[in-house]
């Protein structure tokens, strides 16, 4: 048990280090913008470039965690990390960015399977939610942290953050490799009826509606997040500094309630019912940010929804991962592909519908979550049997 908290440590620490150089980059983009001469729209491609790199790769990532294991998975997704952030930093043109955001893609579809897998592992059906909870506030914790030692780099020179980035993923990469030990396999209470094999799997009613639901959220959720800094931007005539603190707020408490609560939610409610309630939640202040006018009621609007996603997004990947069985390389495979393509289409969609209307990203974000929402009425928990399954050693 104390091992597997140190591995449970090293696997957190790893996470928030690469998050946290992802973080890094943010604020100096701009800059690399105008040194370049890049338009928004190149940048917006950029963006999709990396989450079609990670929808691409995921489902065959999630298979190669099952079958070579999860350390050499992360080891090889935290160098093509590093290698991604140096090319960047190094990088004096659009292809050479392009083709660094794309490796960016590849490593997140590499990293993402092979932790969630790896903590499956190493927890039971009763510690995993905690420790899936842990997770998710290791990558909001990087992602708060990130821009603020970025924008201090970036006084130091411009592409110092990416340096920094890189040398954050090799350190990861090390530590990986001295302290991680491949897991070994057992999965009690997960007796899976027979199913569809390769990608047929993706439609068998085991998964299909966890799919579903994680898909419309993204879609949703990211068509909200990507225009949620220019809304306030043009609306309210926000600052830099007001956006950042609204965002930093949100995910703060984002924090607290991932590793102070999250647990304890899905005892009370079980995943599904907080998926649900975290949904209906979040989509009807979506919707109550087109109405309210006051700096303090944004604000606070703002953190409530950014907490609705982090609960929501842990409590997914809980249910996934304690149906998954023997398939948990495959199960966070799906799970990434499904997101990269909300997140490749939901930015899309809501910035053509911004320039009919500022609200109008917001109206399509409600109307996608509330779709999750219906999902969620129709979907029945998988009933474990008693049975263990386990994998031997030899």
């Amino acid at each position: 048990m104390q091992n597997n908290k140190l591995i449970l440590s090293t696997l957190l620490l790893n996470l928030f280090i690469a998050f946290l150089g992802i973080g890094l980059v943010i604020p100096v983009t701009p800059t690399i913008m105008n040194e370049l001469n890049i338009s928004g729209s190149t940048v917006g491609y950029m963006v999709s470039a990396f989450a079609f790199a990670q929808l691409i790769l995921s489902p065959l990532a999630g298979r190669a965690v099952d079958k070579y294991g999860r350390k050499p998975m992360i080891i090889i997704g935290l160098f093509i990390f590093s290698m991604s952030e140096l090319l960047f930093g190094l990088g004096q043109s659009v292809e050479v960015l392009f083709a660094s955001r794309i490796l960016g893609g590849v490593s997140a579809a590499f990293i993402m399977p092979a932790v969630t897998a790896f903590i499956a592992d190493i927890t039971t059906n009763e510690t995993r939610p905690k420790a899936l909870g842990y997770m998710s506030a290791a990558i909001s914790t990087g992602f708060i942290i990130g821009p603020g030692i970025g924008g201090f780099l970036a006084d130091i020179g411009t592409r110092v953050p990416f340096f920094f980035a890189a040398a954050f993923g090799l350190f990861a990469m090390v530590l990986s490799v001295f302290t991680l030990r491949e897991p070994k396999r057992h999965y009690e209470n997960t007796t899976i009826p027979k199913q569809k094999t390769g990608f047929r799997k993706v439609f068998s009613p085991l998964y299909f509606i966890a799919f579903m639901v994680l898909l419309i959220s993204s879609f949703g959720l990211a068509s909200f997040e990507s225009l949620f800094a220019l809304f306030v931007d043009r609306k309210f005539g926000f600052t830099a500094k007001d956006i950042a603190l609204a965002i930093s707020l949100g995910a703060i408490v984002g924090v607290i309630v991932q590793v102070g609560l999250f647990e304890r939610l899905t005892r009370w409610f079980g995943e599904i019912r907080l998926i649900r309630y975290s949904l209906i939640g979040s989509t009807l202040l979506v919707l109550v940010m087109t109405y309210v006018t006051s700096y303090l009621a944004i604000i606070l609007v703002t953190m409530v929804v950014f907490v609705g996603f982090d609960l929501m997004r842990p409590a997914v990947t809980t249910y996934l991962s304690k149906i998954a069985g023997n398939e948990q390389g495959f199960v966070g495979g799906m799970n990434s592909m499904f997101t990269s393509i909300g997140n490749i289409l939901g930015p899309i969609i809501g910035g053509i519908l911004f320039d009919v209307d500022l609200n109008y990203p917001f109206y399509f974000a409600t109307v996608m979550l509330a779709i999750g929402i219906a999902l969620t009425f129709v979907w029945r928990e998988q009933q474990p049997t008693e049975q263990t399954f386990e994998q031997k050693s030899s």
